[in-house]
């Protein structure tokens, strides 16, 4: 997209840099689809999560992780409440979400990295990013304390299954819920964490200078296996970015189509034409694999920086 500014979702219209306004959008969204329901909850929510990743939560310390920050931890729950809006508009009244999930679907997405959010009583721990592998299961901890003092204690613990539609710690395939609506609701999570991300302006960068980092923190980049044998799964910073392709076409596009059940889709109902998140993520492939094939990866030049504030931490050869 010609002229999209750094700090802005795919639209062009959104800074997910900024969780009042990303908290507004997606209110004024909901309000339109579900008039008349009321989204208090909803804002209180927004409100505790910049609490949370900014330290003055009670009980936890600043996010220090700089991919998995504020930014992404916004635009995510942004993708969420279009993918939601998007269903909503195409399926009969039996299958929509309506107003009550949709709202928990966009808490689910504000908290799905809270796993990397280091407690006071692990200040001693060098980076959240330490946690990658065990980070959707802490999220998931994190939901079941949170949620009942939001007024959504009912739904705690299937928000505690369906936040794992975002990260590998349980096959998808295990993560059976009674309504199929959950169901439908972790799949648009899970999608939208994914494409949130790699439709960022900056993707390419952020692997490169942050999420290699993190990489390293969680034991990652390089794995001992129960044998002795060391792998390594990314030797570099460029290395990351060498390997995105990859990672696109065989692990982040097969389950957006596969075990999410592709409800990426019901991202072009929402915009009313074409998937802008899909239209973006393919002009960053188209120029990533141009600048591998010509050895041009300086090319890379766009301002990256996080809205955290301490050094970056590390994650798994599938997660991103």
């Amino acid at each position: 997209m010609q002229g999209r500014l750094t700090q802005n979702d795919v639209s062009n219209r959104v800074n997910v840099e900024d969780a009042d306004l990303v908290g507004s959008a997606v209110v004024r969204l909901f309000a339109s689809r579900y008039p008349g329901a009321d989204f208090g909850k909803l804002t209180s929510a927004f409100e505790d999560i910049k609490a949370l990743f900014s330290g003055t939560y009670p009980g936890y310390l600043v996010c220090d992780t700089l991919y998995h920050d504020l930014r992404h931890t916004l635009d995510a729950a942004l993708a969420t409440a279009r993918l939601i809006d998007g269903h909503d508009r195409t399926q009969p009244e039996s299958a929509r979400l309506g107003p009550r999930r949709a709202m928990l679907g966009v808490i689910i997405a504000l908290l799905h990295d809270s796993g990397y959010l280091k407690r006071k009583a692990e200040s001693q721990v060098e980076n959240g990013a330490v946690f990658t592998k065990v980070h959707v299961s802490r999220s998931a901890d994190f939901l079941l304390d949170y949620l009942p003092r939001l007024g959504f204690a009912a739904e705690a613990l299937v928000a505690a299954r369906l936040v794992h539609f975002t990260g590998y710690e349980i096959d998808i395939d295990e993560l059976a819920v009674e309504d199929p609506r959950d169901h439908v609701l972790g799949c648009i999570v899970g999608t939208a964490d994914l494409i949130a991300q790699m439709a960022d302006r900056t993707y390419l960068e952020k692997c490169r200078d942050f999420l290699y980092q993190e990489f390293v923190w969680g034991g990652l980049a390089r794995e001992t296996l129960l044998n002795g044998r060391e792998v390594v799964n990314y030797r570099s910073p460029s290395d990351v970015v060498l390997k995105t392709p990859d990672y696109y076409d065989n692990v982040a596009r097969k389950r957006i189509e596969g075990k999410l059940g592709g409800v990426e889709r019901y991202a072009e109902a929402h915009f009313g034409g074409a998937n802008l998140y899909r239209v973006e993520i393919e002009t960053t492939m188209r120029f990533l694999r141009a600048a591998i094939q010509n050895d041009e990866l300086d090319r890379m030049r766009r301002a990256c920086y996080s809205l955290s504030a301490q050094p970056a931490a590390q994650a798994n050869s599938q997660s991103r």
